[in-house]
């Protein structure tokens, strides 16, 4: 199955040379990237949040394969699912998806996660982010997993079983969450939630980040994977956490009644 773009002409240019141009304002290659296990990136319109996913994306050395775990929005099909065959199609090109890979993370992962492509037909949190991959690694491929509301104990499963997928799998993978932070709250309420969150990233803290996210009504739309991505994270031995940068709506638009908070780190 070739996956088409869902959101090509409204988060982003859907011609080709338009789109690389606008890549190219986001992403200054560092001259050094350096390995990272894994990058936490918006996924807003890239008007909004591109330079911030930018900004991360231009300091890693971006591998072979990347496993991009973002929200299910609209709630349908499994919980945490995974599409297993077949390409993802952007303006810039046909991404394949890491096939046994994919199939291993399957295996492992048990009934935590189900072979379902049709969820990710018009979601868009993964979609994004695709771009940016391919812009700094041409080659790259994908293992696509789409998650909905899961309790704590199941995201800690599914992160023990991508970890012992890597371990066991061998080659360097990158991790991405895709995430938006605080949505359509006042700037103010917005950057003091999403500090709430953020120092439970930069601490590691997959589940203080799942409960403050809860008992303080962050509307943090990828609190799921990212809870998956920090204890895949942890049990891999990472130590170092940096916030690259922390934005909202409100610096484009100049409105700052109701924003959206938009945070990117890697973790190496």
């Amino acid at each position: 199955m070739s996956r088409k773009p869902a959101v090509a002409n409204m988060f982003y240019p859907g011609d080709k040379t338009q789109l690389m141009e606008q890549l190219e304002q986001f992403i200054k290659p560092d001259p050094k990237p350096r390995t990272a296990l894994a990058a936490i990136s918006p996924h807003a319109g890239y008007m909004y949040s591109g330079h911030v996913a930018g900004a991360v994306f231009s300091k890693i050395k971006i591998p072979e394969t990347v496993v991009i775990l973002g929200p299910n929005h609209r709630g349908m099909g499994a919980r945490a699912a995974l599409a297993s065959s077949g390409s993802w199609e952007t303006p810039l090109g046909t991404v394949p998806i890491n096939e046994t890979l994919a199939r291993y993370v399957l295996d492992r992962a048990g009934d935590k996660i189900q072979d379902d492509p049709q969820v990710h037909v018009m979601e868009h949190s993964i979609e994004v982010q695709v771009p940016f991959l391919q812009a700094l690694r041409p080659d790259v491929t994908i293992v696509p997993v789409c998650i909905s509301y899961l309790p704590l104990a199941d995201c800690e499963s599914i992160g023990l079983a991508l970890a012992e997928t890597v371990r066991d799998y061998g080659n360097k993978v990158l991790f991405v969450a895709s995430t938006d932070m605080t949505h359509y709250e006042s700037q103010e309420t917005a950057k003091t939630k999403d500090q709430l969150a953020i120092d439970r990233i930069l601490e590691l803290d997959p589940r203080g980040l799942y409960n403050v996210v809860a008992k303080q009504d962050i509307t943090m739309c990828g609190v799921m994977p990212t809870t998956i991505l920090l204890t895949a994270c942890k049990a891999l031995g990472s130590n170092e956490v940096e916030l690259v940068q922390y934005t909202t709506s409100g610096e484009v638009t100049g409105d700052y009644a109701q924003v959206v908070g938009y945070a990117g780190f890697i973790i190496y």
